[in-house]
């Protein structure tokens, strides 16, 4: 597993369109998932150690960040033919597991992954009313273990978003596992 630290805030970047499956059998695009005051675009999976140590405090956060007017989407990019744990059925099975408050939506082309220019797993895109691309960043200062009473980064640029339209100009990279893509995968 090869640890990935994400690019600096593009601010400003328009969100990029899709149509991918969700675990629920519906077929999601982003005017589905988008909120009256923004979106958060994260790319995740089951596998990655770093993912597994935040879902918990990603259901949180995404549930109160619904209630400030923005949704959420998760997509999962990376190739379960090598890794089976990221597969659709088990994608399903932690959705539920976790009571999963947005789509997750598997990205099997890979395409989608590639247009955002994710890089890790967890990878988060927050976007303003307009979809612009206001963070970039961490979710906390946790990595692979739970950092007590830790800065909710994300959920505080969010809010700003939320209540400005705009991201804080400081932004900490989130940190992951690398997305494993097929082939090359560039």
């Amino acid at each position: 597993m090869v640890r990935m630290e994400t690019p600096v805030c593009d601010f400003g970047k328009p969100a990029v369109d899709f149509a991918l499956p969700g675990v629920d059998g519906k077929v999601w695009t982003l005017a589905d998932c988008r909120g009256e005051k923004g979106l958060l675009v994260m790319f995740i999976c089951n596998h990655c150690p770093y993912v597994k140590s935040i879902r918990e405090r990603l259901v949180y956060d995404t549930r109160e960040l619904r209630g400030l007017g923005i949704n959420s989407v998760a997509i999962m990019a990376n190739d379960p033919s090598e890794y089976p744990e990221d597969s659709f059925d088990n994608m399903r099975r932690v959705a539920e597991e976790f009571d999963f408050p947005f789509p997750y939506l598997i990205d099997e082309t890979q395409q989608v992954a590639k247009a955002y220019g994710a890089v890790c797993t967890p990878d988060f895109f927050g976007y303003n009313a307009d979809l612009e691309l206001q963070y970039r960043g961490r979710l906390d200062a946790s990595r692979k273990e739970l950092v007590p009473g830790a800065r909710r980064d994300l959920f505080e640029a969010m809010k700003q978003v939320a209540e400005t339209g705009r991201g804080p100009e400081q932004q900490i990279p989130s940190m992951g596992c690398s997305i494993k893509w097929k082939g090359d995968g560039a």
